[in-house]
């Protein structure tokens, strides 16, 4: 397994809280930032977003863009109206910060909202 999707799967249980960065709790964001981290990523996490909107073409200065998700990759989804969520593919699946559940969670198979694309560290 990458360590950046088991950096993921070991942060699965860790409660929501938006803008939350560390074992007090995490977002989609704050996920993928400590899962990347793990992956060798020692770039800045974005801060002060809302729910919706927000630059999800920051992925392309810092990764690179992929055709086909793997273990470790960042997935991009929208998960609603100008609503963007992101996530890291495992073996199984993919972890994501579940708002609604109020937990990091891992799922199985590929999201079931539309994928606006993957990226890679390291290509």
């Amino acid at each position: 397994m990458s360590a950046i999707a088991a950096a993921a799967v070991a942060a699965v249980g860790t409660r929501f809280r938006l803008h939350g960065r560390g074992t007090d709790g995490l977002d989609c964001v704050g996920l993928v930032a400590l899962a990347l981290r793990a992956g060798g990523y020692s770039g800045a996490v974005p801060s002060g977003y809302s729910l919706r909107g927000g630059d999800w073409g920051l992925l392309d200065r810092v990764l690179e863009r992929v055709a086909e998700a793997e273990p470790g990759d960042v997935l991009v989804m929208a998960v609603g109206p100008g609503q963007i969520h992101l996530g890291i593919r495992t073996a199984g699946g993919f972890v994501h910060a579940d708002a609604g559940l109020r937990r990091v969670v891992e799922r199985p198979g590929m999201p079931p909202w539309p994928l606006i694309g993957v990226w890679r560290v390291g290509v």
